[in-house]
């Protein structure tokens, strides 16, 4: 069965008020944990409310964060590393935009989700291969520290999907899926097609080794806050903010060296979840 993990897909995030900044709003009291890597969720509330009697679309939005993360690469190739730090924030900042405003629009999409996902990690792969050309470090090493970071990713969003699924009754994100949704109002089941087709393309390796290597996760009695919250730290904002941080210090020449490392605890990540749940 495919392990469908949506990522950093904001169309099916839960909304976060003012008064559970970081957190899970969609969750039991008992059960919301402070998400590191959701630290952009404030101000694109901000933006999605601004934006809410306007012409344009989470796609409008999801088009504009990819912009954002390729003047980042281009800000990247000419080492202007404060600048790539403020272009990959924004990222992650209208990352949560679109999200947030298909929910206040009503119009959420599952072409809005893949397109979300599959445009994250080509700007992943971009980010890291234009750091290797500028430190010119080893492809190999870079190739290693992008499959650590696509895991560390999906086993984060594996363990969140989960604790949705079983405290909230949200079916929006589901854990399996092999095949295409079908179409909601207003989108083309053609492009809803076409963009799986892509996510399962690009994720589906990530998704299986995952559910490999935890596949008893799905049966989970305790995830607890603690655990998420330090799990949280493998989520895509993070990940950008420990790279923009890292360039903006000069340590660019540790950012695949750290990425390789961190992989590691998934491992331990893993260990906990099984220990917590014998």
């Amino acid at each position: 069965m495919f392990l469908a993990v949506y990522r950093t897909s904001v169309f099916s995030f839960p909304v976060v008020s003012s008064r559970t900044f970081l957190q899970m709003s969609k969750l039991p009291k008992a059960h919301r944990f402070l998400d590191l890597s959701d630290y952009g969720r404030p101000m694109a509330k901000v933006i999605a409310h601004s934006l809410k009697n306007t012409a344009l679309t989470p796609i409008h939005v999801t088009i504009a964060f990819v912009i954002s993360g390729l003047i980042a690469v281009a800000c990247l190739l000419q080492q202007f590393y404060w600048a790539t730090a403020f272009f990959l924030i924004l990222k992650s900042i209208l990352d949560a935009a679109d999200g947030e405003l298909a929910r206040i629009k009503k119009t959420p999409s599952y072409t809005g989700r893949y397109l979300d996902s599959v445009s994250d990690i080509i700007l992943n792969a971009l980010i890291l291969i234009t750091i290797w050309y500028v430190t010119d470090g080893s492809l190999f090493q870079t190739f290693l520290a992008f499959f650590g970071l696509q895991l560390q990713g999906t086993l984060y969003n594996y363990y969140y999907v989960i604790l949705r699924n079983k405290y909230s009754g949200d079916t929006t994100s589901r854990i399996f899926e092999n095949k295409a949704p079908t179409a909601m109002k207003g989108e083309k089941q053609s492009n809803v097609n076409i963009l799986f087709n892509l996510y399962s393309l690009f994720y589906g390796i990530f998704d299986k080794i995952i559910y490999r290597l935890d596949r008893k996760a799905v049966e989970s009695q305790k995830l607890p806050n603690w655990l998420m919250t330090a799990v949280s730290t493998f989520g895509l904002g993070f990940q950008l903010l420990i790279i923009g941080a890292m360039l903006a210090v000069g340590l660019e020449q540790w950012i695949v060296p750290f990425f390789i490392g961190y992989s590691f605890f998934i491992l331990v990540f893993i260990g906990i979840r099984r220990g917590i749940n014998r």
